[in-house]
Formats: C-alpha cells, sequence, structure tokens
C-alpha cells in the first residue's frame, strides 16, 4: 500500500490517494479531493489503478471541490456522513463502522463538533482526520459545545488507538498519535 499526498493551494488542503498495490487488487481510495489535478489523474492511471472510493471527511466545499473532475472521468462509491455529495454513487455512513474498499479494511469514526457529519478514517496505522484533528490542534466550532463535544469525541475515539498511528490531517502536517495525545493545545 502507498500514499500519496497532495496540497491543493485554494484553502491550502490536504488530500490522499492511496494505492494498493497488490497485483491482485490494484485499487486506488482518494480522501477529500480538494482539487483533482493531472498528476493525481496520472498516478492512478499510469500505475494502472481503478478509483474504487472516495472518503469524505466532512462537507466543506474545500475538501471535495475535485468530487466534480472525478465524477467525469470514474464512477467510484463516495463515502460520507452527508447526503449532499454531488450526486454521485454513495453510500451515507452513519456512527462508527468498518467498510471494505479497494481490498482494504476501512474503519470509520464518526466525531462531530468541526462540523456535524464528521469523519475520521482510519487504514492500518494510517487515521484521515479531515478538520477534527490538525497537528497539535482541533479544527474551528462554532460554539464551546461543539469544541467540548469535539474534544470528548477525539480523547474517547482516536486517542484510545495506538501511539504509532499516523495522524493525516485535512489542513498542515502529518502527525502521531503519541503527538497529539501529549501536545494537542485543544484538548489536552
Amino acid at each position: 500500500m502507498k500514499v500519496y499526498v497532495h496540497l491543493c493551494f485554494d484553502g491550502f488542503t490536504n488530500s490522499y490517494t492511496v494505492l494498493n498495490d497488490n497485483p491482485d487488487v490494484m485499487e486506488a481510495v482518494i480522501l477529500d479531493p480538494g482539487k483533482v489535478d493531472a498528476d493525481t489523474i496520472s498516478l492512478i492511471e499510469t500505475g494502472g489503478y481503478s478509483l474504487a472510493a472516495v472518503l469524505i471527511t466532512h462537507n466543506h466545499k474545500n475538501h471535495l471541490k475535485g468530487l466534480q473532475t472525478l465524477k467525469k472521468i470514474y464512477a467510484p462509491t463516495v463515502y460520507s456522513a452527508d447526503s449532499e455529495t454531488y450526486g454521485m454513487n454513495r453510500s451515507i455512513l452513519n456512527g462508527d463502522g468498518t467498510i471494505r474498499v479497494a481490498g482494504l479494511n476501512v474503519d470509520f469514526f464518526s466525531v462531530p463538533g468541526h462540523s456535524p457529519d464528521s469523519m475520521v478514517y482510519k487504514i492500518e496505522d494510517m487515521l484521515f482526520t479531515g478538520d477534527t484533528v490538525l497537528s497539535g490542534l482541533t479544527g474551528s466550532t462554532s460554539s464551546s459545545y461543539s469544541q467540548k463535544l469535539l474534544c470528548r469525541k477525539i480523547r474517547e475515539k482516536l486517542f484510545s488507538l495506538p501511539g504509532r498511528t499516523v495522524v493525516f490531517p485535512g489542513h498542515g502536517a502529518p502527525s502521531t498519535i503519541e503527538s497529539e495525545r501529549q501536545f494537542n493545545i485543544d484538548v489536552t
């Protein structure tokens, strides 16, 4: 398995492409396609992958503008907690659970606070957090209640994961769960 990071300068949003390079699978998953450019398409096409799924952490425009481009080229299933995801083939996620996409087990966790539909995805020892957890911070919230809810859910659901779990946020640099437990100024 390989992970590629794509930075969308509009909002400085991270998008991720996960490739299952098992010769029996050769499928890709894109997380939060803020922008889909020629490099992203080339990564899939020249590698001989098919795009199996798109995982959306939350329905904010800077995290999903690239869905329009993907819709013109591919027909992946879009997984999100919001039903208004550009009318593509979609599967609505609710609560916590596991799905199987691109030959990979993907755990998902509902972590509301930044937005009501915030989802976090875990693939092996990698956690894709959108705007739930940023390196050393949490995403913005609209009220003190939302901030308290977000911090409680992060402690309950994410901080219980192994410390070596790599955090890939929607903005900024990667981190680890252990670093976030110790140094996240919004949660500690």
